[in-house]
């Protein structure tokens, strides 16, 4: 990561400044060369297995087009089915990935009836049930074969404790052999691929002010991962005595160079490291240079030291707790008031930097999480040294795949 303290700070806030000045705040802006820089960082990390990214960490199709013009970057990890139809459709790739089951009938109903929607986006199961209602849409004689991708849980579950993301139900080898056996034996589908997702490494930070807390992260992220390198080998071997797979995708942005070095793995998810959000400012191996901001105008001014902002409660999903919070960025000094924190229509700033902010003045923030940012604007302005151009984001073009 970039070091973005003292001078580069304030150079960054006027090229953002003078980029934007034009505009009217609430404005999220990107700056390309940070959001290029992560992008070939990514890339290196990966070691030579290609990278998908991930859509919901990102939000604007304009910027997942140009992630995908990238060498090292192929194919999209959508979120919802009806979200990589849209994608398909509209021309940025003909390789996704649905990371999550669907039950969407209309969705469903539009990529059986189109036999380039059906060839291009690869939807996720872990129960036979969700054939069952794949076929009472369309029943399998009437369509071209659905793509599958089985999903394996990839908690750590030392005794009785259970470490991670309740994702999948399959587990084990054992149990990524039997559904495949079902799958591959149900007419209609093609079982194509295997993901399993290391939330608790590749989502959480192991750099945090607690020393402690840091060194046992560590630990269970070291522990995990040598089991999951060791059972993921055993469940993709599993699968391929049933099924031809094209792909195994793993890990995100927080665990890209461990996942990667998984001989099991032929390719690594990543989304989140392109904008580089607060929550990965607590992780070792690697953090991204922030790229992605938004800007708020201060309106007053109710006593010293105090510079109060219109808007600022874009707060993140997760537990409800201080990291999901904005982060005042620029200038750089400012604090949440802590009774207050970021409020739905106004904001109080604290710190001896807020004694220089007049009404009018902007006060640019970095969210927690990444694609989020974008479900509160229509459009990103892409920063281009001292120069700006709009792009829109998802909700721009009339989209709230999830909200």
């Amino acid at each position: 990561m970039v070091d973005l303290t003292g001078s580069s700070k304030a150079r960054l806030q006027k090229r953002l400044d003078r980029a934007t000045a034009h505009l009217e705040t609430p404005i999220a802006a990107v700056d390309l060369a940070a959001f290029d820089d992560n992008a070939a960082e990514l890339v290196e990390r990966a070691s030579g297995k290609p990278l998908r990214v991930a859509s919901k960490s990102v939000r604007c199709r304009t910027l997942l087009e140009r992630v995908l013009a990238r060498p090292g970057w192929h194919g999209v990890m959508a979120y919802t089915l009806r979200e990589a139809v849209w994608l398909v459709r509209e021309g940025v790739t003909d390789d996704v990935l649905v990371a999550y089951p669907t039950v969407d009938r209309t969705a469903i109903r539009e990529l059986t009836s189109d036999p380039k929607l059906a060839g291009a986006i690869s939807i996720m199961v872990d129960h036979p049930a969700h054939l069952d209602l794949i076929d009472q849409v369309t029943s399998p004689g009437k369509r071209p074969d659905v793509r599958l991708c089985l999903d394996l849980d990839s908690s750590w579950k030392p005794g009785p404790l259970h470490v991670g993301v309740r994702r999948s139900p399959v587990h084990s080898a054992a149990q990524a052999a039997v559904l495949a056996r079902r799958l591959v034996a149900r007419p209609g589908f093609r079982l194509v691929g295997m993901m399993s997702y290391e939330a608790q490494i590749a989502g959480v930070g192991d750099l945090l002010p607690n020393a402690v807390r840091s060194r046992v992260i560590q630990v269970m992220q070291q522990n995990s991962l040598t089991e999951l390198i060791r059972r993921r080998a055993d469940a993709v071997a599993a699968v391929r005595q049933y099924a031809d797979l094209e792909f195994v995708n793993g890990g995100g942005t927080g665990s890209v160079a461990a996942t990667s070095a998984d001989p099991a793995v032929t390719e690594v998810t990543a989304g989140s490291g392109l904008y580089g959000p607060t929550l990965f400012d607590a992780y070792r191996a690697w953090r991204p240079t922030p790229a992605a901001f938004f800007a708020l105008s201060v309106v007053r001014r109710p006593a010293p030291r105090i510079a109060t902002v219109l808007g600022g409660g874009w707060i993140a999903s997760g537990p409800a707790e201080k990291s999901r919070q904005p982060s005042p960025y620029l200038p750089a000094g400012l604090r949440f008031k802590p009774d207050e924190g970021a409020g739905e229509v106004q904001t109080p700033l604290l710190g001896p930097v807020a004694d220089t902010l007049r009404p009018g003045d902007r006060v640019w923030f970095r969210h927690a999480k990444a694609g989020e940012l974008c479900e509160h604007v229509n459009e990103l302005q892409l920063v281009d040294g001292e120069s700006a151009a709009p792009a829109p984001t998802y909700r721009g073009e009339g989209h709230a795949f999830l909200g």
